[in-house]
């Protein structure tokens, strides 16, 4: 082996060496930073281990005392006994449910619009994908449930607050997810469209939306299922749905009704996940998947 190549694998080894070193450090640079933000944390939410373990057996009480005794010989009577108001719950239920189909429909028609100037490699204005993106925070960062309460004082106690508090929220995470997946697509398609002379609009219609639609569909069908869930929440304000009569119940201490309402619906949002996976497997093509 020639002189030459000696010093050329001694150079590599050194090198290779002073990189092993310095991913060490920052690994422990990282580690450090990680340890003294979670040491923070742990101050500022006043966690301790020992309040966590003498708490856990209260959670487990309360679960315990949501629960109805059911008995075998009296079975069919207890479960009845359990739902009484199983029919005014399930009116509540479809409210909720409406009401998060029509915010899934204004805030994804809402984020799909956004999502394209928010997309820095199709806004083609600086200016316009800083407001759009500004705008899309502002939507998404305030909970749902400070929308219900703003929607509340101004529209009254109904569906409708909770509907508008979920919508302007859903535009401004669907803008999001839209715009995170536009600027992901494979640019050369864009290219071409450009060089046949196509305008931004033929750009969007035949060079995105076919590598963005399948994103775009699952994206929205998680929101629906999140829509459920927050649709519940926000009637805690009294912006409509089931969410108000569980505030009720958990004011009221009506146990056996808090744990009802909640088994609705968990059996609700998980049919509509089934049902969503359904789709979203028909959709990309693995709908024959065993």
């Amino acid at each position: 082996m020639s002189s030459q190549a000696s010093a050329a694998i001694a150079r590599f080894e050194e090198e290779f060496a002073r990189l092993r070193r310095r991913q060490r450090i920052q690994l422990l640079v990282f580690a450090a930073i990680l340890l003294a933000l979670f040491f923070g944390a742990a101050e500022v939410s006043n966690f301790r281990l020992d309040r966590l373990l003498a708490g856990l057996p209260r959670i487990g009480e309360y679960i315990g005392k949501t629960l109805p005794e059911i008995r075998i010989n009296s079975f069919f009577g207890d479960i009845a006994y359990w739902y009484y108001g199983f029919f005014r719950w399930l009116g509540l239920l479809l409210d909720t449910l409406l009401i998060a189909l029509m915010a899934l429909l204004f805030g994804s028609v809402g984020g799909f619009l956004l999502s394209f100037p928010a997309s820095r490699n199709l806004s083609g204005n600086v200016v316009v994908y800083f407001i759009c993106r500004r705008l899309a925070e502002i939507a998404r960062t305030v909970p749902e449930i400070v929308y219900a309460l703003i929607f509340v004082v101004a529209f009254g106690i109904g569906p409708l607050a909770g509907f508008l508090a979920l919508s302007v929220h859903a535009v401004g995470a669907m803008g999001k997810l839209y715009a995170e997946a536009n600027e992901n697509i494979d640019e050369r398609q864009l290219e071409g469209i450009r060089a046949a002379g196509g305008n931004w609009f033929e750009m969007i219609r035949f060079a995105v939306l076919p590598q963005v639609l399948p994103n775009f569909m699952t994206y929205t069908l998680w929101r629906l299922e999140l829509n459920i869930r927050s649709a519940a929440i926000v009637g805690f304000v009294g912006a409509g749905g089931i969410g108000q009569e569980l505030y009720t119940a958990i004011s009221f201490n009506y146990y056996e009704d808090v744990s009802a309402i909640v088994l609705m619906v968990v059996l609700t949002i998980m049919i509509i996940d089934l049902v969503c996976e359904r789709l979203r497997h028909k959709i990309i093509g693995k709908d024959n998947l065993q």
